[in-house]
């Protein structure tokens, strides 16, 4: 049985984060924050397309992972008018399987993963959701304060 690896996010419910640009010829600066809202963590491998790309973004805007007046989780970023965080991640896909080093053999080339990246941010832009982003392959220290801790993945071969 040969595993298909598809489009990977890691959805973190947050009171706050942000992403600050680091070792730059400017020095530092803060590219992206948000306040209540989600941090996406985004890992796109060689095979993903817009397919993958529209199911992840289903996902990630229909979550109903705030709480509502009872205190249930019932709630999704749109009807809490939050906003998201989006940092293409290429570590999703270490594959540390064999010795202590991960691999990234799976991780999408920046020719492929670039122009998915780029569509993500604007598919969710035009849900209406308010989206600040990292930069794709930059050094970046992301500050995250969790909110519960709430922590979902989400793969569009639906491995999990």
């Amino acid at each position: 049985l040969t595993r298909r690896y598809k489009l990977r996010a890691v959805v973190q419910r947050v009171k706050k984060a942000s992403v600050k640009i680091q070792n730059t010829s400017d020095g530092d600066y803060i590219n992206g924050e948000i306040d209540k809202g989600l941090l996406v963590f985004l890992g796109i491998t060689h095979e993903d397309n817009d397919k993958d790309l529209d199911y992840i973004a289903d996902k990630i805007s229909g979550l109903r992972i705030f709480e509502d007046e009872q205190g249930k989780m019932n709630l999704s970023i749109d009807d809490i008018k939050g906003e998201i965080l989006l940092i293409s991640k290429f570590t999703l896909y270490g594959d540390c399987r064999k010795g202590r080093r991960p691999g990234f053999t799976d991780a999408a080339r920046p020719e492929i993963a670039i122009p998915l990246y780029e569509k993500m941010i604007e598919t969710l832009k035009l849900k209406g959701i308010k989206v600040e982003v990292g930069i794709f392959g930059a050094d970046m220290l992301v500050d995250i304060q969790n909110d519960g801790p709430v922590t979902i993945l989400l793969d569009s071969s639906k491995l999990f």
